[in-house]
């Protein structure tokens, strides 16, 4: 397990979000509170305009955001972003989010088995199409995945899913914001 701090092999920042440091947070930001939560990405294949949001909410909120692949991820260099790189394997990902994750933290996954295995362990669970999978939603979604997956072992050519676009970017940073938001209400309550 490798942990990456964002800098390219100069030394320099390599995100290109700039770097902030403990003379960057106001006096008011030093004194919240930690955040009862923290955001986990399946990293392998999280496409970049919902990498950036996360990057922009994990500042925004001093949030920790940890990214986890079987593949290096650029990150910026941040006490805030982590970056744990598992050795190649089925679900060796998932595995860690898993092990590693609270009760209420996020977790942005477009792997359905993984937002399962969260919500079963009272986190929170969003796709990177701003999908929020709940206990009602998660078993119609497994259901799903589980026929469309015997119709391609069984020959069947099935379609893919429709590519990423604008509108999904922005349904993710609405989902992200609201489920954010309730999150930090539970915090102040």
């Amino acid at each position: 397990m490798n942990q990456r701090s964002g800098k390219d092999e100069s030394g320099q920042n390599d995100s290109g979000l700039g770097e902030s440091g403990p003379d960057d947070v106001g006096k008011e930001q030093a004194e919240r509170p930690d955040p009862p939560f923290s955001i986990w990405v399946d990293a392998d294949a999280v496409p970049n305009p919902i990498k950036d949001i996360l990057l922009r909410t994990s500042k925004r909120l001093e949030v920790k955001l940890t990214f986890v692949a079987n593949q290096s991820v650029r990150i910026p260099d941040s006490k805030l972003v982590s970056l744990i790189t598992v050795r190649d394997g089925a679900d060796i990902a998932d595995d860690m989010i898993v092990d590693l994750m609270n009760r209420g933290d996020v977790v942005v996954t477009q792997d359905i088995p993984l937002a399962a295995r969260v919500i079963e362990k009272d986190g929170i669970a969003i796709g990177v199409r701003g999908q929020l999978y709940d206990d009602n939603s998660i078993q119609s979604r497994l259901g799903t995945r589980n026929l469309m997956e015997q119709l391609r072992a069984a020959g069947m050519e099935t379609a893919g899913p429709k590519p990423f676009n604008s509108k999904d970017v922005q349904k993710f940073a609405n989902s992200l914001d609201r489920t954010l938001t309730r999150c930090l209400r539970k915090r102040r309550s």
